[in-house]
């Protein structure tokens, strides 16, 4: 799995591509999390349109994520979920977690 990151209006969007399956996945994912909560950067958009695949622990990333920004008082949300990984957060009822967008400026525009 990538990870590229850019800002609009404070938020931070990280593209991330590939497959979100665990390992060094998850630290670098929790790295990125970290130095943007030092940074003051408490709002993150997940844009997952270049993931194909998410597996359980995968999925587990995305909840801890959810919990770090949480307790920073900030927010995860996600955007661009494909069908296929849509049905995944159905199916766990994590859709129920996790706001999703799929579109960019209305994702930017809910954090206000």
């Amino acid at each position: 799995m990538k990870i590229k990151e850019h800002r609009r209006d404070g938020v931070a969007i990280l593209e991330m591509s590939g497959k979100l399956m665990g390992g060094p996945d998850a630290e670098s994912f929790d790295e990125t999390l970290k130095t943007l909560i030092h940074e003051g950067c408490k709002n993150v958009i997940v844009n997952m349109d270049k993931v194909t695949w998410v597996n359980s622990t995968g999925l587990g990333i995305l909840i801890s994520g959810y919990t770090t920004l949480k307790k920073s008082g900030g927010e995860l949300k996600l955007l661009k979920v494909s069908d296929r990984i849509e049905n995944i957060f159905i199916v766990s009822k994590l859709y129920t977690v996790f706001q999703s967008f799929k579109d960019e400026d209305e994702a930017v525009q809910s954090f206000a």
